[in-house]
Parts: C-alpha cells; sequence; structure tokens
C-alpha cells in the first residue's frame, strides 16, 4: 500500500511540474563573432496554451545545432534534476559565424523559444555547439512562474483562419496531443491583399500534402493562416535599394547572397503569432523574386509569386520542420560546416563518421513512391524506382560528405520528391512529435 501511495504522489508530481495550459516564451540575444559567442535573455514572455509536443517532453528530436533544456527539481529542496522538457534548434547567429564578414564584426540577433510554463521554479540550459560538435557556449537561468516582470501577450490577436485541422473537417476541436500545429504567417501583403495571401496559403498545404510523407500524415497537422497585415506590399531587396514596410521586415540578400530571404525580427514575428496555437511557422512573401529560406525549428520563408513557390516551400519546411540538409554543393563557403571528424546530426548527409546512425541499412534497397508529386511545373510527376546509396557532394561540399540519392527535393527544385533516406527522417520527426517513442 505504501508503494502505491508512493507511486501515485511521483505521478502527481510529474504532471505537476508542467501545467502545460500556458506557454512561456524567452527572448535571447546571441552574439558575438567567427570565435566568440555570448548568450543573454532579452525578456520573458507568456500566453495562454499550449501547442508544443505533449510526448517525448524529455527527449531530443535531434542533436541540432543548438540544444534548450528546462529541469526541475524532484523534491522540493532538491537540485534541478528532472528533465521537463527540451528541444534542439540551429540559428541565423550560427550560419552567419562561418562568414567572412564574422571574422571582422561582432553582430548580435534574436532568438526565441517557446517552453511549456513550468509549476515551479525550473532551471533553463541553452548550449550552442561548434561544427565540431563540441560545446561553443552555455547559459544557465533560472525562471519563477510567478515572476512579474514576465510580460503576458496574445490579448491582441492578430487576425487568423484555420484552413486544416487533422482533416476538412474546420469545425473539429482541436487535439493537441496529437496534431503538429503550423501556422503560416502572411508577409509583405497589405490589408487589401488578403484574399491573396490565403489562396497562397492553401497552394502551400497542397503543395506539403502532395509531398510523402506530409500526405500520410496530413491527418496529424494542423495549420491556421495568420492575417498579418504590412504597410506597403512586397518585402524588401536590399540590392536593388528598395526598403518595404513589412509585417516581420523580412529581407532579400542575407548574408549578401541574392536569394537567401530571412527575417531577423523574431520578436515581432512572435509578438504576432502570441496567443495562436503555433509550434512550427511558415512565413510567405508576397513577391515573385526567387528565394527562400528555412532554418531548424525557427522558421521556413519563401516567396509566393515565383514559378519555384511549390518545390520552394516544401524543400525549406524540410529544413524549418525536419532540420534535413541541402543535398547540393557549389564549394563556394568561406568556411567548409561539416568536418571527418564530426557526423552531421542531420539524417540525410553523412561524412562516414557514423554511417551506421544513418541510412546504412537502406544501402543498395530500391524503393518506390507510393504517390506521384508536383514537380516545378506543379504537374504530378512519379519518380520511379530509387535505388538508395552513397553519392558524394552535400552541405555545400563537393567532397567528404555524402547523400542518399542521385536526386532529391532537398537537392534540386526539378526532382518531384524526397528521396527515401529524407522520407524516413521526415516520417521520424512526425511521429516523435505525436507518438510517445523509445
Amino acid at each position: 500500500m505504501k508503494r502505491i501511495a508512493i507511486l501515485l504522489a511521483a505521478m502527481a508530481m510529474a504532471l505537476s511540474a508542467n501545467s502545460q495550459d500556458r506557454t512561456l516564451r524567452v527572448n535571447y540575444i546571441f552574439s558575438g563573432t567567427a570565435k566568440e559567442q555570448e548568450i543573454s535573455v532579452a525578456e520573458l514572455c507568456s500566453f495562454e496554451g499550449w501547442a508544443g509536443r505533449r510526448v517525448n517532453m524529455d527527449k531530443l528530436p535531434l542533436r541540432g545545432n543548438g540544444q534548450i533544456i528546462m529541469e526541475g527539481r524532484s523534491s522540493k529542496d532538491g537540485d534541478f534534476d528532472k528533465v521537463l522538457y527540451k528541444t534542439s534548434f540551429s540559428t541565423l547567429f550560427q550560419e552567419w559565424q562561418a562568414t567572412e564578414e564574422a571574422t571582422t564584426t561582432r553582430k548580435a540577433f534574436e532568438n526565441v523559444f517557446l517552453l511549456p510554463m513550468p509549476e515551479e521554479e525550473a532551471r533553463i540550459t541553452v548550449r550552442l555547439f561548434d561544427f565540431h560538435n563540441k560545446v561553443s557556449c552555455e547559459l544557465k537561468h533560472v525562471v519563477k512562474p510567478d515572476d512579474i516582470l514576465i510580460r503576458p501577450t496574445g490579448g491582441n490577436t492578430t487576425p487568423h483562419e484555420w484552413i486544416w485541422k487533422g482533416g476538412d473537417d474546420l469545425n473539429a476541436d482541436l487535439d493537441a496531443e496529437h496534431r503538429i500545429d503550423v501556422a503560416i504567417v502572411a508577409e509583405g501583403y497589405t490589408e487589401e491583399e488578403m484574399d491573396t495571401f490565403m489562396a497562397d496559403a492553401r497552394e502551400a498545404m497542397a503543395s506539403l500534402w502532395a509531398h510523402e510523407p506530409f500526405g500520410t500524415y496530413k491527418d496529424r497537422f494542423n495549420i491556421v493562416c495568420v492575417k498579418s497585415a504590412s504597410k506597403e506590399t512586397n518585402v524588401s531587396v536590399p540590392r536593388k535599394n528598395s526598403w518595404k514596410d513589412t509585417a516581420v521586415g523580412s529581407h532579400f540578400d542575407t548574408f549578401y547572397s541574392n536569394r537567401y530571404l530571412t527575417t531577423l525580427h523574431l520578436f515581432r514575428l512572435h509578438d504576432i503569432l502570441a496567443g495562436i496555437p503555433y509550434e512550427h511557422i511558415i512565413i510567405l512573401a508576397n513577391t515573385a523574386t526567387y528565394g527562400g529560406g528555412g532554418i531548424y525549428n525557427s522558421y521556413t520563408l519563401t516567396t509566393a509569386h515565383h514559378s519555384g513557390f511549390r518545390p520552394v516551400v516544401v524543400h525549406e519546411f524540410g529544413h524549418s520542420f525536419a532540420g534535413l540538409a541541402d543535398e547540393y554543393f557549389y564549394d563556394d563557403q568561406y568556411e567548409e560546416q561539416y568536418y571527418p571528424d564530426t557526423e552531421p546530426w542531420e539524417q540525410n548527409i553523412t561524412t562516414m563518421k557514423d554511417f551506421s546512425s544513418k541510412w546504412e541499412d537502406m544501402v543498395g534497397k530500391k524503393f518506390s513512391n507510393q504517390k506521384s508529386s508536383i514537380d516545378w511545373k506543379g504537374k504530378k510527376k512519379n519518380p520511379g524506382k530509387i535505388t538508395v546509396g552513397t553519392y558524394e557532394g552535400g552541405g555545400y561540399q563537393s567532397k567528404g560528405v555524402w547523400r542518399g540519392s542521385l536526386d532529391c527535393r532537398m537537392n534540386t527544385n526539378s526532382y518531384p520528391a524526397f528521396c527515401p533516406v529524407c522520407q524516413r527522417a521526415i516520417s521520424r520527426m512526425i511521429e516523435f512529435y505525436t507518438e510517445e517513442t523509445d
């Protein structure tokens, strides 16, 4: 009887560790140079509801370029020894550190993480890793849920509209435990252009469902369109001296790369989303200029009116949702990101350092897509049977990095599907968010 009472008490403590009915949003500033990093807390915010995963909360989906861990106490006076929640991420700051500019300039970048609001005092640890998977910077800080300086947000919710709730029935109740909440955000659309935005959002969703395994797992997603109006149409193109007043202040020419479209204003982005159930973000830019960007567990940003919109939005979501690496290469990086002594954390490339953790079990096998996918012209096309192997070139490097197929959605826009290696990686990620795993 005593053992049962102890077990019930332990279960009650575990349940109370995370209330899961409020979200703690932590705003950070990551700053430094190519050789130095510093993490600072900018502000703590909160809003009603928790749209994050409710399974595998003490496990990492991937290793990532960084990790954030929230820990509570197993006993009232004990140490922070119980993992309440953890996740991994990548950042624009870490990408920038590999540029030539970072060797001569110090810069700061906004970053935002959503955590379940703890019932009691908790400790948060943020770690950044270098290209050899060594901790390059770490910050620990304690959060008290009754802190009067945690700013409530979400009172004035941005207009939004659901287009998918695990199916066609938009009147269905949200099942947060088994759904992945994705927010599609308007960027560069004025109030008068919201009908265009909604049409573009539905096209983005249709393109996702046209690619496996998203089509098979589409009942595990909720999608909400966030009608964040901009004062001006289109987005900024610095190389043309064209600057627009838009909802999240995105612009091309990130790191002086013409087609790299990003936003540095993550605090503003999350203010727009506060109070709306979301965990993953797709930002649609109202422009025909080619470009985009996807940052793991941060956001996808892509242009909605270029002819390559359909494949690009799926490609970039492969980055931001599933943590997939680019499989193309051009060898013009200022600094390489992958080295022979370190196995990449991305599941679709390898340096052969630890190939058994990747797709070694798939090599030599032939796979066929059960459904046709959409190519860059919007036409259905079946790539047929694919033999998985090891093909050198990926992660922007022609040598020392291998991918699993000759071509893939993560390699070219013209190829109509994710390769089998990427499909398995995406499936694993969806299942991680929606099923309790070992």
